[in-house]
């Protein structure tokens, strides 16, 4: 039996949660407001995983998804892809930006209560490594170093399935009463 590689497993893993969610009726929009106050951040993420509530548009714009959530963390994959280059022909740096700030801020989503919202108020981002069209896909995970009452940090990475880190970042988010 031939063991399948990691990259093979996360694109198997990437075609299993969108067939989930586009079986479920999921598509792309904004999560209803009125019934995600009721629910944690962390519900409101696997509502999303689940297909009951939309992802957001920007994902089909920058061909990412949500793979993975759990409390205080968040799984992004992407594969760039030649629409995503600048004039120079390497991947633009803000779709590194974007898959690092929907993961760090979704790391923080899934650590907040009932009623409560967030928005980032700061992201510092560092790209290491250059990425190919032909490398694969890449995931950027985000974990929370600290949720407070106002104030959340987390830090991200994106990796290849080897390891390799490609760019790494951290955020400060401000927590405040959802309306």
């Amino acid at each position: 039996m031939e063991m399948q590689s990691i990259s093979q497993q996360w694109e198997e893993q990437m075609r299993a949660v969108r067939a989930r969610v586009r079986e479920a009726g999921g598509g792309p929009g904004v999560v209803p407001a009125g019934e995600a106050l009721a629910m944690s951040g962390l519900e409101v993420m696997q509502a999303m995983l689940a297909g009951r509530f939309p992802y957001p548009p920007i994902a089909e714009t920058l061909d990412f998804f949500l793979i993975e959530a759990s409390k205080g963390e968040a799984v992004f994959q992407g594969t760039p892809q030649v629409k995503h280059l600048n004039p120079m022909g390497t991947v633009h740096g803000g779709w590194y930006a974007t898959l690092l700030d929907s993961a760090v801020g979704c790391a923080v989503q899934t650590m907040l209560k009932a009623g409560q919202a967030y928005t980032t108020a700061e992201l510092s981002v560092n790209l290491v490594r250059g990425a190919r069209l032909d490398g694969g896909p890449l995931r950027a995970i985000g974990k929370v170093l600290h949720c407070g009452r106002q104030l959340a940090t987390a830090e991200g990475r994106i990796v290849d399935a080897d390891g390799r880190l490609y760019a790494h970042a951290t955020t400060t988010c401000l927590v405040f009463a959802a309306r």
